[in-house]
């Protein structure tokens, strides 16, 4: 109740008419005709699974710089590079790295970097440096840095991460796909 003593939704005193209608100032049964009706107002857009169109693509790593690619990647895998864009839809592409091997690092990284991993018991923590990871697995170099770049939810995990392929090498298994090369020309070399 308002200090008037009547419920702010009434009608005011001597006004018979409706209740007004949206978007109409307080005391007017007319309409604003400034504002559009509700029902011609934007909606917010939300891609279905019928609209998805899941392409793969193919990334040569040579010679870029790793946090770079990883981020572009990401943006691909997620869908952030389509219109149709929604975050709780996997919108995504499917993204295959070829030459992970050759990937490179700026600064002191490819020495000082080390990744760490922790058992659950105390003081049983191990560094493994970015060199001995690269010469091994160097597919795992280039999935840790592009999964730490994608959120920490069900949708990355379970579905996300299943969209990237990395091998070390030129050759991978997936020639029956089509994959379309993607080039980023600002990550190259220099």
């Amino acid at each position: 109740m308002s200090r008037l003593g009547r419920a702010r939704w009434q009608l005011p005193q001597g006004n018979t008419g409706t209740l007004p209608a949206l978007g109409a100032p307080a005391g007017s049964t007319h309409w604003d005709r400034s504002r559009p009706p509700v029902d011609a107002r934007m909606k917010t857009y939300s891609a279905t699974p019928k609209d998805f169109d899941h392409r793969w693509y193919v990334v040569d790593a040579e010679g870029m710089v790793l946090g770079r690619l990883a981020s572009e990647v990401a943006k691909i895998l997620r869908g952030k590079h389509k219109p149709m864009f929604t975050p709780h839809m996997d919108t995504g592409d499917f993204v295959i790295v070829i030459n992970a091997a050759k990937v490179r690092v700026t600064g002191n990284k490819a020495t000082q970097k080390t990744y760490f991993k922790h058992t659950g018991y105390m003081g049983h923590e191990s560094h493994t440096p970015f060199a001995s990871v690269l010469a091994k697995h160097p597919d795992r170099v280039i999935e840790r840095a592009i999964f730490g770049m994608l959120p920490k939810n069900a949708l990355s995990r379970g579905t996300v991460r299943r969209k990237l392929r990395v091998y070390a090498s030129t050759e991978h298994p997936h020639s029956a796909q089509q994959p379309t090369p993607l080039t980023f020309p600002t990550l190259e070399a220099k």
